[in-house]
């Protein structure tokens, strides 16, 4: 199932019942793995542009990474390795999906979606 992507118009609900727009983002990533854990699923996908997640993303020591725990995830994302509006999102949905119960992350390119459900690419994250 893919469900849950960017869009929609956040709103509030006004005194008199009305609903009023108001700007906002909705974060699709956080949104996804709460709507995973919800419907109990034990395995969240997020799709994205990327083959795997990777310390140093573009630069010449870049290190795909192809497995990693809950607590290595977060200490990257405390050590600013996954940018804010990038990786980041995704690492901090991931990490809360487990510490949720789920128990498996993958994160890969949609191009790549088979090889990474083979363990050829793609990241996979655990507790």
């Amino acid at each position: 199932m893919v469900a849950a992507g960017g869009g929609g118009i956040p709103v509030y609900i006004m005194e008199n019942g009305d609903l009023e727009g108001f700007d906002a983002v909705v974060d699709k990533d956080l949104a996804s793995g709460i709507l995973a854990h919800e419907i109990g699923s034990f395995h969240f996908f997020v799709l994205t542009d990327v083959g795997a997640v990777a310390l140093n993303y573009g630069k010449p020591d870049e290190k795909p990474l192809v497995a990693m725990t809950v607590g290595s995830a977060r200490n990257f994302l405390d050590e600013g390795y996954f940018r804010p509006g990038s990786m980041g999102p995704k690492i901090e949905t991931a990490i809360d999906y487990l510490e949720r119960g789920g128990e498996t992350v993958l994160i890969a390119s949609i191009e790549n979606i088979a090889d990474a459900l083979d363990g050829k690419s793609g990241t996979v994250i655990t507790n």
